[in-house]
């Protein structure tokens, strides 16, 4: 991982995303929250990410109470950003910004991005002068680093960055499985921040925990290697590069948080046997035909389906139904996923507000068919 003076306020290359936070319910789980905060800090490191639509508005109000209320401001860095789905005119934005700043408690963003760039959401920011009215914000001192958070082909990056110079930074979806996924292009997109010289942040190094819980097969052979958890080869693919500034990581529970911070206090670059390794389980991965969502649910919070489907959760059930064949799949879908106000996947009404904010531009309401003939049929079978 490259030095790079400008983020030399950057302690560690590890920061904490905070869209998978620990729950009490449908609550989140301050007490636990504040442990990991306490732990993330002591252990040297310092960078917090979040977004309105996090947790639905929640994420932003748990960093109020669990970091800021509790550590002196010079010992972190927050980083908000400017999401599409809660503004449609310029004149949205700065009342949008400033509720931002209270939710979160503070005077000032370190970092302010412009949420989930995309050749559609870019023509928007554009027409709505976003790009213009962050940096407004940066000279009035409410911001101290704008930059963007990016999903899309790396020629869109390219044209962004060429027409804004002014970024300071690009934080993009990059794991060892989209390398060289052509519907991500985590690695040209990469190259296009070389080519700019922007200091990269990485987002999903474990691809929403798919890169955790491995099939057996390249499980064994992560393990074989006796040099750390499966999270650790992920993390440490991805800091691996010159160009990255640091990596995010999305940690639900105490166990992930001093895993991941044994991983990078002491960070070395992936070896020539581990990369072999990294490569076997990517040829795994490609033969498995899952689907590859990360629970990123800007679906179902950006954009609210008005259904209330809980797409991921559905794909997520499909993929281990596919692989595992467990009745328990059926049963969750039954009665945790389709119960109340929760629609049916064979609910699906097919307007596509889903699909044009999926950072995997996944088929969704084709999959949502898939995942009907897979467990409303089955239902309708069994009635």
């Amino acid at each position: 991982m490259q030095e790079n003076p400008f983020f030399s306020e950057i302690r560690g290359n590890f920061g904490f995303g905070c869209m998978r936070l620990p729950m009490d319910g449908d609550r989140i789980d301050y007490a636990h929250f504040s442990r990991m905060a306490d732990a993330f800090l002591d252990a040297g490191f310092n960078y917090f990410d979040t977004a309105h639509g996090y947790h639905s508005g929640l994420s932003e109000t748990a960093i109020r109470d669990c970091v800021v209320k509790r550590h002196a401001r010079s010992r972190f860095l927050l980083t908000n950003k400017l999401s599409a789905g809660f503004f449609d005119s310029l004149e949205d934005i700065r009342p949008f910004f400033e509720q931002q700043l209270k939710d979160c408690g503070v005077d000032y963003f370190d970092f302010y991005l412009m949420h989930a760039q995309n050749q559609r959401y870019y023509e928007k920011y554009t027409r709505c002068k976003a790009y213009e009215t962050a940096c407004g914000f940066k000279r009035e001192g409410l911001i101290r680093h704008f930059g963007i958070s990016f999903h899309d082909k790396a020629d869109v990056l390219d044209k962004i960055l060429t027409e804004h110079p002014e970024i300071e930074v690009v934080q993009i979806q990059f794991n060892y499985v989209d390398y060289d996924d052509a519907s991500v292009e985590s690695r040209k997109v990469y190259e296009v921040c070389e080519k700019h010289q922007k200091p990269v942040i990485v987002m999903e190094p474990v691809k929403g925990g798919s890169l955790v819980r491995l099939p057996d097969k390249a499980d064994r052979l992560l393990r074989d290697l006796h040099g750390g958890s499966n999270a650790s080869y992920a993390l440490r693919f991805a800091a691996s590069f010159p160009q990255m500034a640091m990596v995010l990581s999305g940690m639900s529970d105490m166990d992930q948080m001093r895993d991941n911070i044994g991983a990078m206090q002491a960070f070395q670059p992936l070896s020539g046997e581990e990369l072999n390794a990294i490569r076997e389980v990517c040829s795994i991965f490609k033969n498995q035909n899952q689907i590859p969502c990360t629970s990123c649910r800007y679906c179902v919070e950006e954009n609210k389906c008005p259904q209330q489907i809980r797409i991921p959760d559905m794909i997520a059930s499909l993929n281990a139904f596919e692989a595992f064949h467990s009745w328990n799949s059926k049963y969750y879908y039954d009665t945790v996923l389709t119960v109340g106000e929760h629609g049916k996947a064979s609910d699906c009404i097919r307007c596509g507000k889903c699909e044009k904010v999926c950072p995997q531009h996944l088929p969704i309401r084709k999959i949502l068919s898939d995942v009907a003939e897979t467990f409303d049929k089955k239902q309708e079978e069994e009635t």
